[in-house]
């Protein structure tokens, strides 16, 4: 039994009619007042495959609640994080489906049902990329049972928003100033006179980041060996300090990540990730400094997702203060960004011969992390790990041995530059 009303279904005029009208006339309304929304994802498509219906966005969503609702029967759908597309594709079978911008950060889809139906099962794909909802026939007494429990909340599994493990109490202090408590162990020589390099492995503890399709390697995991290898070059050339931000499985907000740079003292800060995009094909390496106007879209995006990684079930983890959130790009800010392109030019060059660099590898975008007004950085991506041979590469000794060489090289020539230029 099919529970979506098809274009040629005999109930599908007189339903229409009756109850289409009205709610179809406020939702649209509704969407021609709402602005632009903030979030990132879009609805790409909607199509059905017997009693499933599978919503497809072009980037990561919050979260999506399920509503059931009698007067006829019908499901809406409320997605947190997602804006309609106008002329997105819809599937031929869907006669009655409609969308609108319920508010600025929520899109409203409502799918009117043939007879009473349940909701059997709804979750979202690994790459938080669609969201699939399968039905199942139900009588009216379970349809109006099922629609007493609702709204039935789904949250993505990854995107970089994971859900936090459940607390029965939280306990939180501000962090950024003070004395050196809580400050990562620095390695090195026992010399203050030197250089010290802030690596920071993107993403932890109940934030997996990216998820890989192909060998389930999760992005805080390669990040993290990735920064400890980066951490081992660099001690052993005796020449430079250096301190990660995480050397464990933990959870950082963005702006104590380069918070602890500051504080430290540093003078470079290097953040690892590693990117994952819908098309699979993508490859390469990326290196992004700070720019108020991202380079292009698709660093724009990037960088609000990003963002958001302090946006956990819907609360701000930051604890964006007065200092955080007054952060301008003024003079010492723009000669900060001129260092950090610097850096940019020499850590592509210096990666070039040992890792696959994407075509335009020197990007531009808003990340917090880059925020820094006083501390040189740079985010690298170092490859898709939704790609198969990227994932393959990030995950094994010798690509991360290889990546950071790149690093650990381009740094003591950063210095030498500097050191020279002084």
């Amino acid at each position: 039994m099919n529970f979506i009303t098809r274009p040629n279904s005999c109930s599908t005029d007189a339903r229409l009619l009756r109850h289409i009208g009205v709610m179809s006339v406020l939702f649209f309304l509704a969407a021609a007042m709402v602005p632009g929304s903030l979030q990132a994802g879009r609805i790409e498509n909607v199509a059905a495959e017997g009693n499933a219906v599978t919503i497809k966005f072009d980037d990561n969503v919050a979260e999506a609640k399920l509503f059931s609702l009698t007067g006829p029967e019908r499901i809406a759908v409320d997605i947190s994080g997602a804006t309609i597309a106008a002329g997105a594709p819809m599937a031929a079978e869907f006669g009655s489906i409609r969308q609108a911008q319920f508010s600025p950060e929520t899109a409203r889809l409502v799918f009117d049902l043939n007879g009473p139906a349940v909701v059997s099962d709804a979750r979202f794909s690994a790459d938080g990329r669609s969201l699939t909802i399968a039905l199942r026939p139900a009588t009216e007494s379970e349809f109006s049972a099922a629609s007493a429990r609702m709204p039935r909340r789904i949250a993505p599994i990854v995107q970089f928003r994971s859900e936090p493990p459940k607390r029965r109490y939280e306990v939180s202090a501000p962090i950024g100033k003070g004395n050196a408590r809580g400050l990562p162990k620095i390695s090195g020589p026992a010399d203050s006179r030197l250089p010290l390099v802030v690596v920071d492995a993107g993403h932890g503890g109940h934030d997996p980041g990216a998820i890989s399709p192909d060998n389930g390697a999760r992005e805080k995991d390669v990040t993290l060996a990735i920064a400890r290898a980066i951490r081992d070059e660099l001690t052993k050339s005796g020449r430079v300090r250096v301190a990660l931000t995480r050397d464990g499985d933990r959870f950082l907000v963005l702006q104590d990540r380069y918070g602890i740079a500051r504080r430290m003292n540093a003078d470079l800060f290097i953040s690892i990730h590693a990117d994952a995009a819908e098309n699979r094909e993508a490859r390469g390496g990326t290196v992004y400094t700070l720019s108020e106007v991202a380079s292009d879209r698709e660093a724009q995006r990037l960088a609000a997702r990003e963002n958001k990684a302090d946006i956990i079930n819907g609360v701000n983890l930051g604890g964006q203060d007065n200092e955080v959130s007054s952060i301008l790009i003024d003079l010492t800010q723009r000669e900060t960004m001129n260092v950090s392109a610097g850096f940019a030019k020499l850590l592509l060059r210096e990666a070039r011969p040992n890792m696959l660099l994407r075509g335009t590898s020197h990007r531009f975008a808003s990340f917090v992390v880059l925020k820094a007004p006083d501390t040189p950085s740079v985010l690298f991506e170092t490859g898709y790990i939704s790609n198969a041979e990227d994932a393959a590469f990030l995950a094994s000794r010798d690509g991360q041995q290889k990546v950071a060489r790149s690093v650990s090289n381009a740094i003591q020539a950063h210095f030498a530059r500097r050191l020279a230029q002084n």
